[in-house]
């Protein structure tokens, strides 16, 4: 469970909640308008299916839930294991690595290790494993567009709805009475879209990017680490140039805990 995106939806809900209760005169009741409510999801969802195809909308509880519980792996458990590995391959051969697919639960270190057991030319195995990365950096890219189309639908149908509303009130100017109450519900159409689009569906669409990121950048590290272990390289060598990859201060850390 990513703590950050559940945190930042209870702290973005909490403070709106917080500043209604403190207002004068505040009431949730006067912020809720089930016409509102419906223009502005219901036109968002409507945009999103014109925008794409239909099979695509399946994917959005996907997608959703991944914002949530993301599975991204660690580099220092990866660089860890393809030592181990480097270390197996210089001491026993690479056809030893055999024996460790059953151990291996990445898909795509499994990939790239059956590949070098095979004896599968560098090339080859480098063109597919990184046919298989933008595969997956496609995918992710179409998650992240639906989160932000829907994110940029959204205000535009609270501005739609607000003025449907306004033309509603302008038209029943008889009743001043009426004027006052009759803005407020135009205006809540007009809120309703922003808080969608800026507290769910924009953020979730830069999470989504930021997972998508580190996510390749574990998959790049992978196929340096397999390529480095079919040629042979020495363990620590390999270490040293995936280490790389990580903050400085985890490689601080690492190197204390190899002193």
């Amino acid at each position: 469970m990513d703590k950050a995106t559940v945190g930042g939806l209870v702290m973005a809900f909490g403070l709106l909640a917080l500043a209604v209760m403190l207002a004068p005169g505040g009431s949730f009741l006067a912020f809720w308008d089930a016409a509102s409510a419906a223009v502005v999801i219901g036109g968002a969802i409507a945009a999103t299916c014109i925008a794409f195809p239909f099979a695509a909308l399946f994917l959005v509880p996907g997608v959703m839930k991944k914002v949530f519980n993301p599975k991204v792996s660690d580099l220092k458990p990866v660089i860890s294991q393809l030592v181990e590995f480097a270390e197996i391959a210089r001491r026993d051969g690479i056809l030893a690595l055999e024996s460790k697919t059953e151990e291996i639960s990445d898909p795509f270190i499994l990939l790239g290790i059956q590949m070098a057991v095979d004896g599968t030319d560098a090339e080859l195995m480098e063109a597919v494993l990184r046919t298989e990365m933008e595969a997956v950096a496609m995918r992710h890219k179409t998650g992240k567009s639906l989160m932000e189309t829907v994110g940029r639908y959204a205000p535009a149908f609270g501005m739609i709805g607000t003025l449907m509303g306004l033309i509603i009130m302008l038209g029943n100017m008889d009743d001043p009475a009426a004027i006052g109450p009759g803005m407020a519900v135009a205006l809540i159409t007009t809120l309703y879209g922003a808080m969608v689009s800026n507290m769910i569906f924009l953020p979730f669409a830069d999470k989504l990017g930021f997972y998508s990121k580190r996510e390749l950048e574990v998959r790049e590290v992978i196929v340096r680490g397999i390529l480095s272990i079919q040629d042979g390289d020495n363990p620590r060598v390999l270490e040293q140039k995936l280490s790389t990859f990580l903050p400085v201060s985890q490689r601080a850390s690492e190197d204390k805990e190899a002193a």
